[in-house]
């Protein structure tokens, strides 16, 4: 659908707008002229089928698209914009530019760096056939650049988060006093991990939800046509697709979920998908919110006596830290880290998690929660569907492709650092110090999912064994060697070294029987 007559004027720039680069500000727009310049955006099926993408993921990427359009219409901004149901798709990037090209004969093509690598050497790709120059401009939606990063990592054995977080806040002031850390501490992850015992959560707000428009229903229908036999629902969606929206749920977090989020980051409860999280990281993501806008108003909600300091830093640092952290290592490590596998992992994911039935209570009830939302918090990612799936031995890509297929935040470079890194160790310890390997006994410290479940998360073998205490085992006893070179596994290692001979053995004949049944007991 091309919204400007094409030969009508001589395109000077043709600004290439992603599907994650919703910002009117961006600076791929700096210097634009209407009266020379064009936006050009296209939805394309390869981009929900690269990996097997869930349904909520493609609506809230095609809604917000098409909501950031009719913002380009009102400000005036020339566009030509491709709708996935349009006659003709050519159902790729490449080939839908290289098509707009021909049609438009730019003299230059400009974009904001992407978040996926994949992408910018398909568009670069592109440019060259055509020998257009792609100026690829920084993405401002970020405190740092990626060359900024790089200077920080030089010479570093391990990229740990900690530094490059305090180095960000000192730069930037924030939740700083003078030079030192607000409150004389520049982490108070100590405080932020309590459960929520027997009773479980009490006085959880309710999530602020936003009923779909004309626009998003359009949306809603076409992906259940043209992506009907993907996985996921849509029944419950409701997430911000527009700038307004995404403006409304961080004001909503910082008022009725921040003083909370702090000290229940961490726990888990069965049929409570929320909790006191934030429920802003797709918005994040797709550029309808600016993370300074995030950390000031959390900033803001601290020194005005609103929120307490934990929460706040809590909140802050997956932001400020996290967030800036993940993509320096994705821009950095790329593109050799996306084959990694430190830990020689080859089994298959198990088919469960393509559709939750699973008689273990936490992961079917993560699961069927991410199938229905498209959401699942951060310890449901790494301590539940992930832990699963490193203890079991999943090949590292297949975990990547399923997280970046499931979840309505994920964008490549936040997603892969997160599961093959974080999660997986599946990088031999750029990222994390350890392996994130925890048996059943931390799921029923941190979760209510335990009480109505039919496994025993102290037993280690025999028809009551919790799979994850199971395979915790048999993952020290298969990495034993290498995790006792690890001075943070040592404890765990030396409990290992009590175990007797035909326990190991019980151990590793019920792991690999778990492994047979396709990790399902």
């Amino acid at each position: 659908m091309a919204e400007r007559s094409a030969g009508a004027h001589p395109v000077r720039h043709l600004i290439l707008v992603l599907g994650d680069q919703l910002d009117l500000q961006a600076a791929a727009f700096d210097g634009f002229d209407p009266a020379q310049d064009a936006v050009w955006m296209a939805e394309v099926a390869e981009e929900s089928t690269h990996v097997w993408s869930a349904q909520p993921r493609i609506a809230v990427f095609l809604s917000a698209m098409r909501h950031f359009a009719q913002e380009l219409r009102e400000a005036g901004r020339p566009l030509h914009y491709t709708r996935l149901d349009d006659q003709g798709n050519r159902c790729t990037l490449a080939a839908e530019l290289g098509a707009a090209i021909e049609r438009l004969q730019p003299a230059e093509l400009v974009m904001t760096a992407p978040g996926d690598w994949r992408v910018l050497q398909a568009l670069r790709a592109v440019a060259a056939a055509h020998r257009l120059v792609l100026d690829v401009r920084e993405d401002r939606h970020f405190y740092a650049t990626v060359r900024e990063f790089a200077a920080h990592a030089k010479g570093r054995r391990g990229l740990r988060m900690e530094f490059w977080y305090r180095e960000l806040r000192a730069r930037h002031g924030v939740l700083m006093e003078g030079k030192e850390p607000a409150g004389g501490r520049w982490n108070f992850d100590s405080e932020n991990r309590e459960s929520f015992g027997a009773q479980g959560p009490q006085g959880v707000p309710q999530r602020v939800g936003f009923a779909p428009d004309q626009t998003t229903r359009e949306v809603l229908a076409l992906v259940r046509t043209r992506f009907g036999d993907h996985p996921g629902s849509l029944e419950r969606f409701d997430w911000p697709v527009t700038r307004a929206d995404a403006l409304v749920a961080l004001a909503r977090f910082i008022d009725e979920r921040l003083p909370f989020f702090g000290t229940w980051q961490d726990a888990m409860w069965p049929g409570e998908p929320w909790l006191f999280h934030a429920h802003i990281s797709a918005a994040l993501n797709l550029k309808l919110l600016h993370p300074r806008e995030a950390v000031q108003a959390a900033e803001t909600a601290w020194r005005e006596g609103r929120a307490p300091l934990a929460s706040v830093e809590g909140f802050i640092r997956q932001i400020l830290g996290w967030r800036e952290y993940v993509r320096g290592v994705y821009w950095t490590q790329m593109p050799r880290y996306a084959e990694r596998n430190g830990l020689n992992a080859r089994e298959d994911l198990p088919d469960f998690y393509w559709h939750g039935r699973v008689p273990m209570a936490c992961l079917s009830d993560a699961i069927t929660q991410t199938l229905a939302t498209g959401y699942a918090h951060h310890i449901q990612r790494l301590m539940v569907t992930g832990l699963y799936a490193l203890l079991l031995g999943v090949a590292p890509q297949q975990v990547h492709a399923w997280y970046l297929a499931v979840y309505v935040d994920a964008v490549e470079w936040v997603e892969l650092p997160n599961t093959l890194g974080m999660s997986q160790y599946a990088d031999g310890g750029v990222m994390g110090s350890k392996p994130y390997a925890a048996s059943g006994k931390y799921l029923q410290r941190m979760s209510g999912y335990c009480k109505g479940c039919r496994f025993d998360p102290g037993q280690r073998t025999g028809a009551q064994a919790c799979p994850f205490t199971t395979l915790y085992w048999d993952f020290l006893l298969r990495h034993e060697e290498l995790l006792a070179q690890n001075q943070r596994m040592k404890m765990q290692v030396r409990n290992l070294a009590r175990l007797p001979a035909a326990e190991r053995d019980a151990i590793r004949a019920q792991a690999m029987r778990l492994r047979r049944h396709g990790g399902t007991p």
